[in-house]
């Protein structure tokens, strides 16, 4: 085996590790919800990226900042899209439903993105993106119903978390989308660190209005976790995987997020897998895929 291709089998593990990451951190929001408000921790998490950010990329910024400038306007909607709306309804919807039926909610960004893509990139989907893409949707709805469609039209609390859930994917996937379309031409670890610094603006108007709970013993660990891990860790493994192995193949990685986040939420939690989990996940796994893995888009 030469070198070559040690580099490429370990190049698996960023993508694996960034994965689980961001799994933990699905668990994460629903363990916290009991303890802290949707706005305080993604405030406080956005701080402490912040911090421990700032020594490395504030002399790049300074120093590259008459390239940066004429961003700041595309920056700001990105962080808007990927940090603030994202970010605070996943943290909402933690509060409605389990981290089970959210990780499964998250799967879903490759067929939002699809979809949008037709709006802002004016792009048309192959057939196979369209039929995979139905799929994915009649699998979320049953999972949603929890295998009864019935229940569909019984505003729970578990389905009001699945809502506000699927509301955070989509501006998950526009943060893709507009990603993709503007092309910044800078560094994205600077890119990373002026969307930290809009995320937290962005998160003034709310604290004014809403308050903000105390750092205690019961949230401390959480903020640190989501702060350093899903906010600054798992993203730089992203890249590299990105850059190691190409979007595609990192990509593929995407599909275990289900299955890391109901594992973990058995395991800590206690949250239980249920057969309308297993029949709608299959359902919405191989919709995506069948989306994803095949020329989906045509000019």
């Amino acid at each position: 085996m030469t070198q070559k291709h040690k580099v490429v089998w370990w190049a698996f593990l960023l993508p694996l590790a960034a994965i689980l990451i961001w799994s933990l951190n699905m668990t994460v929001n629903r363990y916290v919800a009991d303890y802290i408000s949707p706005v305080s921790i993604s405030f406080y998490r956005w701080i402490l990226a912040l911090l421990i950010l700032t020594p490395f990329v504030l002399p790049q910024v300074i120093r590259s900042w008459s390239n940066i400038r004429p961003h700041l306007g595309k920056l700001a909607v990105l962080s808007a899209f990927g940090m603030v709306l994202y970010q605070g309804l996943a943290y909402t919807s933690a509060h409605y439903t389990t981290a089970t039926n959210m990780g499964l909610i998250n799967a879903f960004i490759p067929v939002f993105t699809i979809i949008v893509g037709i709006f802002v990139l004016h792009v048309r989907p192959a057939i196979t993106a369209i039929i995979g893409s139905f799929l994915s949707i009649c699998g979320l709805m049953y999972v949603m119903a929890q295998g009864q469609w019935g229940h569909l039209l019984n505003f729970s609390n578990t389905y009001i978390g699945d809502v506000l859930m699927l509301i955070a994917v989509f501006f998950y996937a526009c943060y893709g989308i507009f990603l993709k379309k503007w092309q910044l031409q800078m560094p994205l670890i600077q890119s990373l660190y002026i969307q930290v610094c809009f995320s937290i603006l962005l998160h003034i108007p709310m604290i004014l209005w809403t308050g903000l709970d105390p750092i205690n013993s019961q949230n401390a660990s959480s903020i640190v976790y989501a702060g350093i891990f899903p906010s600054i860790a798992a993203p730089f493994l992203w890249m590299l995987a990105v850059q190691l192995l190409g979007p595609n193949r990192s990509s593929i990685f995407m599909n275990l997020m289900p299955v890391f986040t109901a594992l973990i939420a058995y395991l800590w939690l206690g949250e239980s897998w249920t057969v309308y989990h297993t029949i709608g996940g299959i359902v919405i796994l191989f919709g995506i895929f069948l989306a994803q893995y095949t020329p989906k888009l045509k000019v």
